[in-house]
């Protein structure tokens, strides 16, 4: 026979646990938020929960979500660190900003710009134009390999004065340093027919 001490014992143990499991437990059931009064955090959550499961294709994802293509170091040109450059943002967003010469107004660099944009559009160059200022614009690549030669093609336009592509800047046709080179080569080649003339004299 069970002492009378061993059985209180059993029994404190056996309320002490009901008591523990009916009083830690939640009984109300959580209240759910309606849907008209989900504000931009809850709605984020809800938008992750659905792409938990999802299988989403590569191309689909945000840039940053995607990995980057693999380089091949290979086919790369040491001497010309260009091109490390135009293999690492392929696929990438890229900006390119270019600045048009002399002091035009907003709507004189729409339309000079305009110009460019149409025709990096007939060269198949998908890209987009946006004015940021009297005499700035901003071209968006959605292919960052392409930048250089964009560039290479901005430079060599009679208004532009400069372009910029990952923080270098390189001087375009209109660039004060090559007018100043222009107008020496005219004086040079002016120089150089009176020289022609004379020796055609004697």
């Amino acid at each position: 026979m069970a002492s009378p001490v061993s059985c209180r014992t059993v029994s404190v143990l056996f309320f002490l646990v009901l008591f523990v499991s009916v009083h830690c437990t939640d009984t109300k059931p959580k209240k759910k938020k309606d849907i008209r009064d989900y504000n931009d955090a809850d709605m984020a959550r809800l938008l992750e929960e659905w792409e938990k499961d999802d299988d989403i294709e590569e191309g689909d994802l945000p840039e940053h979500k995607r990995s980057p293509p693999p380089i091949d170091f290979s086919k790369i040109d040491a001497s010309r660190p260009e091109e490390l450059l135009k293999m690492s943002k392929k696929g990438k967003t890229l900006m390119v900003f270019a600045t048009v010469s002399g002091n035009p107004t907003e709507k004189e660099t729409e339309e000079v710009t305009t110009l460019w944009q149409g025709s990096l559009f007939n060269a198949n160059f998908d890209i987009q134009r946006f004015c940021g200022g009297s005499n700035r614009v901003i071209f968006m690549l959605r292919d960052g390999s392409y930048a250089w030669e964009i560039k290479d093609f901005l430079v060599a336009q009679d208004r532009c004065e400069d372009v910029t592509v990952e923080g270098q800047v390189y001087p375009g046709k209109a660039a004060k340093g090559n007018e100043q080179n222009e107008t020496k080569k005219k004086g040079d080649k002016k120089a150089a027919n009176r020289a022609n003339k004379s020796k055609q004299e004697l």
